[in-house]
């Protein structure tokens, strides 16, 4: 991987922070995509109900995502990244009630509250290892995502009311958004101080996504 001298003097780090998040993240996405609930959908294994679970556990870890990159949306390394298109949130609220009316009283499972809390830690100091998550998972939701819409319309016979959470209707060209936010995270690593850190964080971040989605296949299995 490229290094750079780091602005400290004397020390290297890698020269750009979205290879380094790739690089280091490659295998763990990899492995997400082969692990629990994610693997049911795109081998069209998954129920509605599953479908109904997965919304409601990633619901949380979206509002805590959300919220916190709001809180910084004024730093000259967040600010570049923190973009309102992106939000998911609101989208998840609109599919759970499409799908379950009752769907508050669903369980948030260990694994969830475990990313949250996740998300709440990397807020801390200067907020900048919030990046990696927002880099695991919109990128991931303009990308693989979008190939997940099309397996949940043909396997469950989903109506695009039940599938807002993929869509993004203030992005035009989702292609160059996704370029464009690229390269907004690679901008944003000049401003970072601890880049190993921010790397590490995209890791964990993929880690508490393959543990949720495997913690999601178990409770479909036990429940």
């Amino acid at each position: 991987m490229l290094e750079r001298v780091d602005r400290a003097g004397g020390s290297l780090r890698p020269a750009d922070l979205l290879d380094a998040l790739r690089e280091r993240t490659k295998e763990l996405h990899a492995q997400a995509e082969r692990s629990g609930t994610v693997a049911d959908i795109l081998h069209g294994r998954a129920t509605r109900a599953d479908y109904v679970l997965m919304l409601r556990n990633l619901l949380p870890v979206y509002r805590e995502l959300e919220q916190k990159l709001s809180d910084r949306s004024g730093s000259s390394a967040l600010g570049g990244v923190v973009r309102i298109e992106l939000e998911r949130a609101t989208a998840i609220v609109h599919d759970l009630d499409h799908l379950f009316a009752d769907w508050p009283n669903l369980a948030v499972l260990p694994a969830a509250q475990e990313y949250v809390a996740a998300i709440q830690a990397a807020s801390d100091g200067d907020g900048t290892r919030l990046i990696a998550h927002a880099y695991a998972r919109y990128l991931g939701d303009l990308s693989g995502g979008q190939i997940l819409k099309r397996l949940l319309e043909r396997s469950l016979g989903l109506s695009p009311a039940a599938l807002s959470f993929f869509d993004f209707p203030t992005i035009v060209d989702i292609p160059a958004f996704k370029a464009e936010y690229r390269a907004a995270i690679s901008r944003a690593g000049d401003e970072v101080n601890d880049l190993a850190a921010v790397v590490e964080e995209g890791a964990r971040a993929f880690e508490l996504n393959i543990t949720l989605s495997m913690a999601l296949q178990a409770a479909k299995a036990t429940g």
